[in-house]
């Protein structure tokens, strides 16, 4: 069964990464202040409830992939003024690409956001196997080293994209680090 992604276009591709030009796309999100083995889990369950009828008019919205998850900080202000710590993690489904802002059926949990995300150029690192934190840092680094050894740069929190559910045998999981380019 296909499952719908958003629109990009490979602008270069060899055996380490891929660079991809994305077309803008919506996503559902929501924030979860939890560690990182946690924080996917909740976060998709919060977003299934969106997507499965828990929004006005119980509108059911097809699955799409990937599922991101993005580290996110937020800067404290009581009790201890100007320091930053770890906020969470924003967890997104792109929205399939019938909707707009407008169509999409607003969600009856607060904790659910939609958003426009704008066209970007991404540099990507895709991987096989199981959703550890440890593949994820090793995956990163190597997608952090080369894409400074090529002298290009990246702004902002890399993207965990994985793209298949839980029970897919862990040897043909497609999953993904994003880093957006300058």
């Amino acid at each position: 069964m296909a499952i719908d992604e958003p629109p990009y276009s490979v602008v270069r591709a060899d055996d380490t990464l891929e660079v991809r030009h994305y077309e803008p796309y919506l996503v559902a999100e929501t924030l979860v202040k939890a560690p990182a083995d946690e924080a996917g889990n909740q976060g998709f369950r919060i977003l299934a409830g969106y997507i499965f009828g828990g929004n006005k008019g119980e509108r059911r919205i097809e699955m799409t992939a990937p599922v991101a998850l993005t580290p996110t900080k937020i800067a404290m202000t009581a009790p201890v003024a100007q320091s930053a710590s770890v906020g969470g993690y924003l967890i997104q489904f792109a929205m399939p690409r019938e909707w707009t802002l407008e169509t999409l059926p607003e969600p009856t949990d607060p904790r659910v956001t939609l958003r426009a995300v704008p066209a970007r150029t991404i540099a990507v690192i895709r991987y096989t196997g199981t959703w550890s934190q440890s593949r994820y840092e090793d995956h990163l680094k190597t997608l952090k080293d080369t894409l400074a050894q090529r002298g290009q740069t990246w702004h902002g929190e890399p993207v965990w994209a994985r793209y298949d559910p839980p029970w897919k045998p862990w040897f043909l999981r497609r999953n993904e680090i994003w880093l957006e380019l300058d």
